[in-house]
C-alpha cells in the first residue's frame, strides 16, 4: 500500500487554515495510510465516527439551539425563548449575513466537510485493507457512502453550489475548490445513495433493531428526501424526480418492516405519546442513539417556558427555544385533531405533585418532554428521530400524485397519515374527500399533513425552499392553510422574504480563507 500522509479531516484543514500555517504545523491527524489502515479494526473505526459528526452535529452539539432548528427560525413560524442568544433573532427577521451568522455558518460548513474527508478516505481505502472479507467492506463503504451524501445534501440544499470533493487530499495541491454546480452534487449524492442501497448488503430491519447500524431504510429515506428535493425549486428535477422519489419510499413501504405507531383508546395513549416515551418502534427510520452518560441530549430542557421554573419543583434551567407561534399552530384543526390537544405533538402546561403550571398560552414541543431527565438526572438519553414512517408514507403520496396523478394509492398513504390526527373521523370519509381532489388540491393536501406531522423532524423549512410556496394559516378557519409565493411575503414579524434568504450566507471566514468560494449574495 502506498506511503502517503492522509488528513482524515484534510479538507477541513485546507478550509480553514492558511497555507503557510498548514506547512508550520503537524497536525495529530496527519498519519499514514500504512501506519492506520492495516487491520479490519482500523477502518472500522473510521465508519464508526462518522456516525456523530458531520450534519449530525447539528442535532446534538451545544449549539442546538439554532442548528437543526435554524430552518424553523427562518420560516418565522418559530421563535426562541433565549433571545440573548445569536442566530435565532436574525433568522426571525431574516437580518442574517455572513458576519453575524460566521460562527454558526463556519462551524456547519466544516463540520460537514470533515466528515466528507473521513468518509472518502474510508471509501478510497477500504478495499485494499487486509483481512476484511468482502462482504464487511461492501457494508462499510456503503455507510462511508451513505454520510458523504448525508453531508453533501445538507450543504447543497442550505448552501446551494458547494464544492464537490471526492478524493482524500493528500497534498497541497488544488486546496482552492470551487463551487460546483448543485444539479451535479445532487447527482453525486444519488449515486452514492444506490450504491449503498445495490451493493452494501445492509439490513432491511428497522434502524433500532439493526443495532442502530445504517440500514436499507435509512438510505432509502434520504434517498427519498434527495429525490423530492431535487423535484422541487432550484433544479426544478420535476415528474421524474417525483416519481424516483416514489420509489424510493416505497422500497421502505413494500418491505413490510416499518409501520404507523397506532393510537389507543385514549389521548394518553395516543401514537403521539408513544413516540415520547419508546425508542424502539418500527415507525422510526433513522434516529441519532443517545446515551444518557457518552452521548446525552439536551432537548429535554427545551420544553418548558423559563418563568415556569418553581423553586424545588420545576428546575431553573428549562426554556422554549422552538416555541411554534400562533401562525405556525393555526394549521391543526382542534375539533378534529389529536396532534393539537395538549400533551401530543405540543403542550401547554405540566401537572407535577398535583399541580398544574400552565405556560400562559405558550406551547412547547411535548415530544422531547423527558420527566425523569428533567426533574432527576439532569440527563437526557432519549434517541433524537430524524426520519419516520409518517414522512415517508408523504413522500410517496406526493410523488405518486406528482407523476401519475391521484391515484388510490396515493390516496391511501397520505389518509394513513391523516386519519391517525384526525383519530376520531371515519377513515372512509378521509379517502373520499381526498380521491375527490384535483392534483394541485391533493398535493397541497400533502404539504398540509407534513406541517401537522412533522414540525419536529425539521421539515418546515426544506419544504418552503422546495416549493417556493409560504403557507398562510387563518384566524378564523383552524386547519385552512393557503401557499403563495414565498418571494414577498412577510412573516411574523414583519419581515419581508426575498429569494436569498432561501439559501444561507457563506461564512466570511469561509471566503476569506479559501478565494475560490463566492456568496450567496448577501
Amino acid at each position: 500500500m502506498k506511503k502517503t500522509a492522509i488528513l482524515l479531516s484534510s479538507f477541513l484543514i485546507l478550509l480553514i487554515c492558511s497555507c503557510d500555517k498548514f506547512l508550520e504545523e503537524n497536525p495529530k491527524n496527519q498519519i499514514s495510510v500504512d501506519q492506520y489502515f492495516n487491520e479490519p479494526d482500523d477502518v472500522r473505526s473510521v465508519v464508526n465516527s462518522l456516525y456523530g459528526i458531520g450534519a449530525l452535529q447539528r442535532y446534538i452539539s451545544g449549539d442546538f439551539q439554532i442548528n437543526a432548528m435554524l430552518g424553523g427560525y427562518l420560516s418565522g413560524f418559530f421563535e426562541n425563548e433565549r433571545t440573548e442568544r445569536p442566530g435565532p433573532f436574525e433568522a426571525n427577521n431574516l437580518t442574517l449575513n455572513p458576519n453575524n451568522m460566521d460562527e454558526y455558518l463556519f462551524n456547519y460548513w466544516r463540520d460537514a466537510y470533515d466528515a466528507i474527508a473521513k468518509a472518502n478516505t474510508a471509501i478510497k481505502y477500504i478495499p485494499d485493507v487486509p483481512g476484511l472479507s468482502a462482504e464487511e467492506a461492501n457494508l462499510l463503504l456503503a455507510e462511508a457512502r451513505f454520510f458523504r451524501a448525508f453531508n453533501y445534501f445538507a450543504l447543497v440544499r442550505d448552501f446551494g453550489d458547494v464544492p464537490l470533493v471526492t478524493e482524500p487530499s493528500e497534498n497541497l495541491d488544488n486546496i482552492y475548490v470551487a463551487r460546483t454546480s448543485s444539479d451535479l452534487v445532487y447527482d453525486f449524492i444519488i449515486e452514492d445513495l444506490e450504491w449503498a442501497i445495490d451493493n452494501g448488503g445492509l439490513s432491511d430491519l428497522p434502524f433500532h433493531s439493526n443495532g442502530y447500524r445504517i440500514t436499507e431504510g435509512a438510505v432509502a429515506v434520504t434517498l427519498a428526501n434527495v429525490q423530492l428535493q431535487k423535484a422541487g425549486y432550484p433544479l426544478q428535477g420535476g415528474t421524474e424526480s417525483y416519481a424516483r422519489a416514489a420509489e424510493a419510499a416505497k422500497l421502505i413501504i413494500t418491505s413490510g418492516n416499518y409501520s404507523l405507531i397506532p393510537n389507543g383508546n385514549t389521548a394518553e395513549e395516543s401514537a403521539y405519546n408513544v413516540m415520547r416515551n419508546s425508542e424502539t418502534e418500527n415507525e422510526y427510520i433513522f434516529s441519532i442513539e443517545a446515551d444518557e452518560q457518552y452521548r446525552r441530549t439536551n432537548y429535554f430542557q427545551l420544553t418548558l417556558p423559563k418563568y415556569a421554573a418553581v423553586p424545588d419543583v420545576i428546575p431553573g434551567d428549562v426554556w422554549i427555544v422552538y416555541r411554534p407561534l400562533d401562525e405556525y399552530l393555526r394549521v391543526y384543526d382542534p375539533s378534529l385533531d389529536i396532534r393539537i390537544q395538549n400533551r401530543q405533538i405540543w403542550h401547554n402546561s405540566i401537572e407535577r405533585n398535583g399541580e398544574v403550571y400552565d405556560f400562559n398560552g405558550n406551547w412547547a414541543p411535548y415530544t422531547w418532554y423527558d420527566e425523569v431527565a428533567l426533574f432527576e438526572t439532569g440527563r437526557g438519553g432519549k434517541n433524537i428521530n430524524i426520519n419516520l414512517y409518517s414522512e415517508v408514507l408523504l413522500i410517496a403520496a406526493e410523488g405518486i400524485a406528482q407523476s401519475e396523478g391521484v391515484t388510490s394509492e396515493a390516496v391511501g398513504y397520505l389518509a394513513d397519515v391523516r386519519s391517525r390526527g384526525y383519530w376520531q373521523t371515519d377513515r372512509n370519509q378521509i379517502e373520499s374527500e381526498l380521491a375527490a381532489l384535483t392534483k394541485e388540491q391533493f398535493v397541497e393536501e400533502v404539504w398540509k399533513e407534513r406541517l401537522r406531522e412533522l414540525p419536529l423532524i425539521f421539515k418546515t423549512w426544506s419544504d418552503i425552499q422546495r416549493t417556493r410556496l409560504y403557507p398562510i394559516t387563518s384566524e378564523t378557519n383552524l386547519g385552512e392553510v393557503n401557499f403563495v409565493n414565498v418571494v414577498g411575503s412577510v412573516n411574523p414579524y414583519g419581515a419581508t422574504f426575498q429569494e436569498k434568504h432561501l439559501l444561507l450566507p457563506i461564512a466570511t471566514r469561509v471566503k476569506d480563507r479559501n478565494p475560490e468560494i463566492t456568496g450567496n449574495g448577501y
